[in-house]
């Protein structure tokens, strides 16, 4: 007879962990404005992004569409409101690669590192072993040009590379304590007007 490894209790605690994590919205943005000085960017905006779902971000230059993703990743703060990745502000989070991965910027790199050094970067700040680090050069398409620097990347490349850093965090491994891998279901979030990710 084959058994689990995993005793009743532990079961049923992974079991309703996995439960809620399906009722939660990946993200959840509940009536955020941003001001700056006299100029309103985002006027009491509320969303839900489910898990396995599809969602576009649309709006014409100046809506606030860069100023909200910033502010979900903890890069702004809100004037009010609040925004939400798994439930909790990804500014409160220690590792929030782990949740999610985002692409605003296709050079938000350091142009005399090269891109396997940027990436190893990333993954020490963030627990993350090396095995991860040649997975998603390999997955993107990067591992002929992983030893050059990335400053000499074309804006394609550029963008492989903010891909490829955006999915570090979202690798198999155990993030429930017990044995179990449960996915975060991170979110890779690229602006409006860039092309589609590698393979998309």
């Amino acid at each position: 007879m084959i058994t689990s490894p995993l005793s009743s209790d532990r079961t049923a605690r992974l079991t309703r962990r996995m439960a809620m994590s399906k009722q939660l919205a990946t993200i959840r943005v509940e009536n955020v404005s941003k001001q700056y000085g006299k100029v309103t960017a985002v006027d009491r905006l509320s969303f839900e992004v489910h898990p396995g779902r599809a969602t576009g971000f649309l709006g014409p230059n100046g809506a606030g569409k860069s100023t909200t993703l910033r502010m979900i990743l903890g890069l702004d703060k809100p004037t009010s409101g609040w925004a939400l990745v798994n439930g909790r502000p990804v500014g409160s989070r220690r590792l929030p690669l782990f949740d999610v991965g985002a692409l605003l910027d296709p050079k938000a790199f350091h142009p005399g590192r090269t891109a396997l050094e940027h990436l190893l970067c990333m993954a020490a700040a963030n627990g993350i072993g090396r095995g991860r680090v040649d997975e998603v050069i390999d997955l993107v398409g990067l591992t002929n040009v992983a030893a050059k620097r990335a400053g000499g990347f074309s804006l394609g490349m550029g963008q492989r590379l903010g891909i490829a850093s955006a999915l570090l965090g979202d690798s198999p491994g155990d993030r429930s304590g017990t044995g179990v891998h449960l996915p975060q279901f991170p979110a890779c979030i690229r602006p409006p007007g860039t092309p589609q990710p590698v393979g998309a």
